[in-house]
């Protein structure tokens, strides 16, 4: 019987925010898969802790780069690996940071081995922006409000800023000074917060974004409330 292949997602950051589901899939399952990009390796291997010990350790190639033909070739040889344990009859927990829906290189993964025909099943893990959120004592939306999830990293922030809708931020720390200029000309820079490396150290809590301090790193989320 072929293994069972688990995106599991670990929260942003804080280990006390790792689900008791996605604990107890990481207890079982044989092969450990994590994503190589440098710093999201190391922090989700970080938060799992002692969880990882005697796993079988599979790196899983997450390229930053944006050419699609170089990071479908990279999923491809990542489903080869992954395929090869469960066809040993081994279950594979990929972890990710934060929820394995939500910008997560995992669902790249995931399309390919499901489509090979082998079960995938996705593990929620907590968000970025609801831990940001809760740090910060703020709700993201009450009532009728709307809530808009932006990568601020790939363009288009501009496009989304007369919509009527609360804003996240996501991946805002390399555009976290445009971002900050674009939301002064707007006038919504009095309505902007930012938390970055929510639960992990150097974690900065900055009530209001005009009082940006410098180089708050590339885990930063920007939540803009109207």
């Amino acid at each position: 019987m072929s293994g069972i292949l688990y995106g599991v997602g670990v929260g942003p950051g804080d280990p006390e925010l790792l689900t008791r589901k996605a604990e107890r899939i990481i207890r079982e399952c044989p092969v450990l898969a994590v994503p190589d990009k440098g710093s999201g390796e190391k922090t989700a291997m970080g938060i799992i802790g002692g969880l990882a010990q005697g796993k079988e350790l599979l790196c899983c190639a997450a390229p930053m780069v944006r050419d699609a033909a170089a990071l479908d070739a990279a999923y491809e040889a990542n489903a080869d690996q992954v395929c090869a344990r469960l066809d040993q009859g081994k279950d594979v927990a990929f972890i990710t940071l934060g929820d394995p829906t939500v910008y997560s290189t995992y669902m790249y993964l995931h399309r390919k081995v499901a489509g090979r025909g082998y079960e995938a099943r996705i593990v929620p893990g907590v968000t970025s922006f609801c831990a940001a959120a809760a740090r910060l004592g703020e709700s993201l939306c009450e009532r009728s409000q709307r809530l808009m999830v932006v990568p601020a990293s790939h363009g288009g922030v501009e496009d989304c800023l007369s919509l009527d809708a609360n804003l996240v931020f996501m991946k805002a720390g390399r555009e976290i000074g445009a971002l900050k200029e674009t939301l002064a000309r707007h006038g919504l820079l009095e309505h902007a917060s930012l938390v970055a490396n929510c639960g992990l150290e150097g974690e900065v809590v900055c009530p209001s974004l005009s009082e940006l301090p410098p180089d708050t790193g590339y885990f930063s989320v920007v939540i803009v409330k109207r």
